[in-house]
């Protein structure tokens, strides 16, 4: 059975101290930017550079973070990162933004791509994507159950990496905007507030209703060695040192057969204890949890403990040792190490033994004392003639630089090579659509909303797949070719089947289009017949991520909500691009619904709220086994309407309003009329961090 690659978190120098210290095969680490934990301390170019030397050297791979969505006008910066990334012989970069993938891909083709857990890829189609864009390996999403992992890596065709201990954020990765929209800081950008762990309730519900228990499935790895995963993943680069240590500690020994130490893990961090929910299919209420006193008071005496597990070098290196003593020649030590790597160093000549000659076990003994290295012994030779000695001090010191001169070998740099092909574009000029106004198109929750008024007036309507399918035999919708098929946000791979199915039936009925949220969602288009058109949780923030969506068949995109508008109007490509204008815009995605925790799906009636600890509630909405959890107050800018020319179209994104409702809100950007009521600018004019 393959060993499984043990992937830790470091978040700073001691972390990386820590993790190799214990025994890990890998480390992920970031720089100073582009990186989605960028409150670690993380690391400068030099100090990034010392932290691959420190590894190589142990036999530890490095795997850098650049795994934020990238504004156009850090395209620059960014390709700098990447350069500074092949001058440190990193051994791949994990990405997000299908635009650094891209520049990864063209400057640095010889460095391993890895897909962010933040690309959001919950389902086989979006790893058949991943595959399509040079991906090596993809981080799956953590919400799947075991079932589901296997289905994944089963089809994938390339290494899927999953989380095995850590944080469980209540949001799928890349698909939450809570923090954006509550404070400006961005957890697509590495910037995340964590305004979920504070106190949300539902009706009936738990007080901590967006706060989930850290995941646990170390004492389950034997059964993750049978699915066929690459590498397991631990959450943390914002944790302490001991953190990580204990759990490398306890992967390890877990994986090869050992007994892990749960009980001191649980000490050094938990949320009320741990969960497998996700893993386990056991969606419920018993997965969510806080950080309590109890959780702190417990981590104190369990931090010295702790530190005791990296305090010595770990002997991740094999080596195999040929020694080589005759009369009247220099006794030579030869070492090659598991990668080949080869030194050889030359000694005294022996003298002739009075009574202890230097056999093979004095030899061996004196050769084998790698102690304090991070060396340890896999084999030794011996040529040795009889009669001969040669001090105890001389074995040393053929030893010691040996492994001096193997430590220099290992530690030189692996520079990549690095070709300048992409072009970025610091200042573009902004997006011409070739219209006087831009379209005006609408999203409807449910087909409730739809009138004749409203299908003569806007240029596009957006419907569920589930809810186009219940109008097939209806006099209400006579014609589906004025619809887009909106395929669920967040796909899990029983999705597939069903979907393919569906959407073929509404292609034969004149749907040529389909609202496509994910990577899986686009390929399932295609794959259906039908032409993909982007959602705003592709998290397209410049124009080489369009550039590649594009290229995969996008018809036309609308993007991220988390750009500033004067960025968004700069966006270029060969599509039509616009943006979210009105609506309550999504907060989070999530598989364990708060209101289902609460009391159940058969007590939900549609929509329902959450209640934040200053009385704000929030809309909840449940369909196609996620919920969807929506800000506040809806985005408004019918009155703005003169700063968005530059754009091909709107987009009005109804949930829970009337029909009525519907009208009127269409009514008002035709009118360019001022907001009533509640409302908000979105993030357009205020930006995120």
């Amino acid at each position: 059975m393959r060993k499984l690659e043990i992937l830790a978190p470091a978040g700073g120098e001691e972390s990386l101290i820590a993790a190799v210290r214990s025994g890990c095969d890998a480390v992920y680490m970031g720089g100073v930017g582009f990186n989605a934990r960028a409150g670690a301390q993380n690391f400068s170019k030099e100090a990034f550079s010392r932290g691959v030397e420190y590894c190589h050297i142990r036999g530890v791979k490095v795997y850098q973070t650049l795994n934020t969505l990238v504004f156009g006008r850090e395209l620059s910066a960014l390709k700098n990162a990447v350069r500074d990334a092949a001058e440190a012989g990193v051994d791949a970069l994990i990405v997000q933004d299908l635009g650094v993938a891209h520049i990864v891909r063209e400057c640095v083709p010889d460095i391993e791509l890895h897909a962010s857990t933040q690309m959001s890829i919950t389902s086989p189609a979006g790893l058949r994507f991943a595959k399509e864009i040079g991906v090596k390996r993809a981080v799956i999403a953590r919400e799947l159950s075991k079932k589901e992992i296997e289905e994944m890596v089963a089809v994938s065709g390339i290494e899927c990496e999953m989380f095995v201990h850590g944080a469980h954020c209540m949001s799928i990765s890349g698909q939450c905007y809570m923090s954006a929209l509550i404070g400006g800081r961005s957890g697509n950008r590495g910037m995340c507030a964590q305004p979920c762990r504070l106190p949300f309730q539902a009706k009936g519900g738990i007080q901590c209703g967006l706060s989930l228990k850290d995941m646990s499935l170390i004492p389950r790895i034997q059964e993750l060695c049978e699915l066929g995963v690459a590498a397991l993943k631990i959450e943390g680069r914002m944790k302490r040192p001991e953190y990580v240590a204990a759990a490398v500690t306890a992967c390890r020994l877990a994986r090869d057969g050992g007994e892990p130490d749960m009980e001191l893990l649980q000490s050094v961090f938990s949320r009320s204890g741990f969960t497998s929910g996700y893993f386990d299919g056991q969606i419920d209420k018993k997965m969510f949890g806080i950080r309590g006193r109890e959780d702190v008071m417990a981590a104190r005496p369990a931090l010295k403990d702790a530190q005791a597990l990296y305090k010595d070098e770990f002997p991740g290196v094999g080596i195999s040792l040929e020694f080589s003593m005759k009369r009247d020649t220099p006794t030579t030590l030869s070492v090659q190490d598991q990668d080949s790597n080869h030194v050889k160093v030359s000694g005294e000549i022996p003298q002739i033994a009075i009574n202890k000659p230097t056999d093979a076990e004095r030899a061996g003994a004196g050769l084998s004392k790698l102690g304090g290295t991070p060396y340890r012994l896999d084999g030794t030779s011996f040529n040795i003639e009889g009669g001969l000695m040669l001090p105890v001090s001389a074995l040393n010191d053929l030893r010691r630089r040996a492994l001096e001169e193997l430590t220099k070998l290992r530690a030189s740099v692996r520079h990549v090579a690095f070709v300048d092909r992409v072009e970025t574009l610091d200042n573009p000029p902004l997006h011409q659509s070739g219209r006087e106004q831009p379209e005006i198109r609408v999203r409807l929750h449910s087909r409730r909303q739809l009138t004749p008024q409203l299908l003569e007036e806007a240029a596009d309507i957006s419907l569920p797949v589930k809810e186009l399918l219940k109008g097939l035999s209806e006099e209400s919708i006579p014609s589906f070719d004025h619809y887009t098929a909106e395929i669920p946000r967040i796909l899990f791979p029983g999705d597939e089947q069903w979907l393919i199915k569906a959407l073929v039936e509404l292609r034969k009925l004149g749907v040529k289009s389909a609202w496509c949220g994910s990577l899986g969602a686009i390929k399932l288009a295609l794959e259906a017949g039908m032409s993909p058109k982007g959602g705003y949780s592709l998290g397209v923030t410049n124009f080489l991520s369009l550039e590649e969506l594009t290229k995969a068949g996008l018809e036309d995109c609308q993007l991220s909500f988390e750009l500033l508008l004067s960025d968004a109007r700069r966006l270029n490509g060969d599509v039509p691009v616009g943006i979210l204008a009105y609506g309550r815009l999504p907060a989070m995605a999530v598989r364990n619904c708060p209101i289902k925790a609460a009391g159940g799906c058969a007590q939900c009636g549609g929509f329902e709220t959450m209640t934040d600890r200053t009385g704000t509630k929030f809309m909840v909405d449940c369909s196609d086994g996620i919920a969807e959890i929506f800000n506040s107050v809806p985005l408004y800018l019918a009155d703005r309407i003169d700063e968005l020319l530059s754009f091909d179209f709107l987009t009005l994104y109804f949930t829970d309003e009337d029909a009525g409702k519907c009208l009127a809100i269409l009514s008002a950007f035709r009118k360019k009329a001022p907001p009533q009521g509640d409302w908000t600018r979105g993030l357009y004019y205020r930006g995120v961090g």
